[in-house]
């Protein structure tokens, strides 16, 4: 490698990184995408790796190419904090961490997950985006976030070369009202044979797992409503429209924000979460500290 590298190559691998385009990257830099790719060439030769991988019109970085842009995006931060300083403006001493987070995902689980970041030595600035699993796993694949949670891990068919880092188990309770509780509790789990139920839909996880469960016990609950947005449910939850599930490590909080009783808890029914990141060991000090946290005290 070249003791000395061009920092405006390295600029230009960093928005191609970025924009995982050479289109985009050109247009936001206001540059011809032939002398882009040419000024990229360069860099790789300078430093004698290869940094990108062509799929299709996308630009992928290889395992060397996420090095660098670690050490890019560091840079290019470090260089925005040195600006702000010159015009007066004080410095963040603070770590970021960027995170995807899938709209199924329990809000009240997901702070539980992020809350050992906020509780580190240094202080942490969260970003964090929601959405589509799938949406967000091609946010990481352009290194645009840190680290994904989900409840779900990445399959080998993905094309995606990132790694599932289990975070840990859940089984789920059974909630409702107080008349929820008078009237079902007695016999739990039969007596969900009948009963008035608000589940997930059928594209989640929980919902499939339910399924299983319910064929393999025989119980066939009244299905009231279904729910892609969990605290949607809960509000109809607390207004005595059925019971529902919620995991067992946020049971108690869960109740207490929306007047919910455990009715049972079902151990057959679970449910595994993951942090999905584009490396094979967590580094980030955040993540580390937020899988650590989930291993050894939330689940």
């Amino acid at each position: 490698m070249a003791d000395w590298i061009n920092y405006h190559h390295l600029l230009y691998f960093w928005m191609v990184a970025k924009e995982g385009s050479i289109t985009r990257a050109a247009e936001q830099l206001y540059l011809s995408q032939p002398t882009l790719s040419t000024q990229i060439r360069k860099l790789e030769k300078s430093m004698k790796v290869k940094l990108f991988e062509r799929k299709g019109r996308s630009m992928i970085l290889t395992e060397i190419g996420q090095t660098v842009f670690r050490y890019a995006e560091e840079i290019f931060n470090l260089g925005t904090e040195l600006g702000d300083v010159l015009r007066g403006r004080p410095a963040s001493d603070s770590l970021r961490l960027l995170v995807g987070i899938p709209d199924v995902l329990p809000k009240l689980l997901v702070y539980r997950l992020l809350k050992p970041a906020l509780e580190m030595e240094k202080p942490v600035k969260l970003i964090c985006y929601e959405g589509k699993l799938n949406d967000l796993l091609g946010d990481l694949a352009m290194h645009r976030i840190d680290v994904v949670l989900a409840n779900s891990r990445l399959t080998p068919d993905s094309n995606l070369l990132a790694f599932n880092h289990l975070l840990g188990e859940s089984d789920v309770t059974v909630v409702g009202t107080d008349a929820m509780v008078k009237k079902y509790k007695s016999g739990f789990p039969k007596s969900l044979d009948g009963a008035p139920m608000l589940l997930p839909t059928q594209n989640t996880t929980m919902r499939r797992a339910l399924e299983q469960w319910f064929d393999q016990t025989g119980i066939r609950p009244e299905v009231i409503h279904e729910f892609e947005d969990t605290a949607l449910m809960k509000v109809f939850a607390q207004s005595g429209a059925g019971m529902m599930v919620i995991h067992t490590p946020i049971a108690a909080e869960v109740g207490g924000q929306y007047a919910l009783k455990p009715i049972g808890r079902i151990p057959e029914v679970s449910e595994r979460f993951y942090a999905i990141s584009v490396e094979r060991r967590l580094k980030h000090p955040a993540v580390v500290a937020i899988s650590e946290a989930a291993r050894e005290s939330l689940f």
